[in-house]
């Protein structure tokens, strides 16, 4: 699943890749934004991000797609 999560204050968003379901996804961002904790998922290399709830702007969560090479006509 490819993960884009807003963050509140900044330009940029956080993009990651990761084995996860949709369905774990949400439950973690649910489950943080209860909380008023942090949003901790990891990527598929083992790299974490940690979002606080409240900096939570929007999270989109869409199927990885494969990345084209070469020219279009």
């Amino acid at each position: 699943m490819e993960v884009k999560i807003g963050v509140q204050q900044s330009a940029r968003e956080i993009t990651l890749e990761t084995d996860r379901s949709a369905e774990d996804i949400t439950a973690a961002v649910r489950a943080a934004l209860a909380d008023d904790s942090v949003l901790a998922l990891e990527d598929d290399k083992g790299r974490s991000v940690l979002v606080p709830a409240d900096r939570i702007a929007y999270v989109e969560i869409s199927p990885a797609t494969a990345r084209r090479v070469g020219f279009g006509s």
